[in-house]
């Protein structure tokens, strides 16, 4: 048995932020980014804009490519949802698009990213942003790195330069203010 899909709760917002799935814990918090990536997550946004995880939450709209915990993979991390899972839960992103009619979309980390855009390279992306189109609406698109602590990307050049400068586009955007 899965555990329930992980909702961000009901906020109407122009700005919707994805993250790739849910992880073991954020089920029984019942909320997405409830942990230890979800500390670096809110750090960054609140650094940058000046937002508290609160106020963040209640002007954003919380998604996931995967709505639910994919399971561990055999290392002991969590497990990349695979193409089947990804394609399962597109529908719920796309119904979320057409409903919301986002200004903005921050998609966080490479599997979120490629959601929308073709994903290579980090240092290609990051600190950019995008006009995009999907589920029949157009919007912008400022990718972020995942927070990970798995990852150094975003706390050694150029990673951390470009993290900065995707999350001014940020703080910039009409859809925050």
């Amino acid at each position: 048995m899965h555990p329930p899909p992980v909702s961000g709760g009901a906020v109407l917002s122009k700005i919707i932020l994805i993250g790739q799935a849910p992880g073991v814990r954020e089920p029984v918090a019942g909320k997405p980014f409830a942990w230890t990536a979800g500390k670096t997550l809110f750090r960054w946004l609140e650094e940058a804009t000046g937002l508290t995880e609160e106020t963040v939450r209640a002007k954003i709209y919380f998604a996931a490519v995967c709505r639910c915990f994919p399971g561990k993979a055999p290392g002991g991390s969590d497990r990349v949802p695979n193409p089947q899972e990804i394609e399962n839960c597109s529908s719920w992103l796309d119904r979320e698009i057409e409903i919301l009619q986002p200004r903005l979309v921050i998609p966080v980390g490479k599997l979120a990213i490629a959601q929308f855009i073709p994903v290579e390279k980090l240092d290609q992306i990051i600190g950019r942003a995008f006009r995009v189109r999907r589920a029949g609406r157009s919007f912008d698109l400022i990718p972020l790195p995942h927070p990970s602590g798995a990852s150094p990307w975003h706390r050694i050049s150029p990673g951390r330069d470009l993290l900065q400068r995707a999350l001014a586009l940020i703080k910039e955007h009409p859809a925050l203010n």
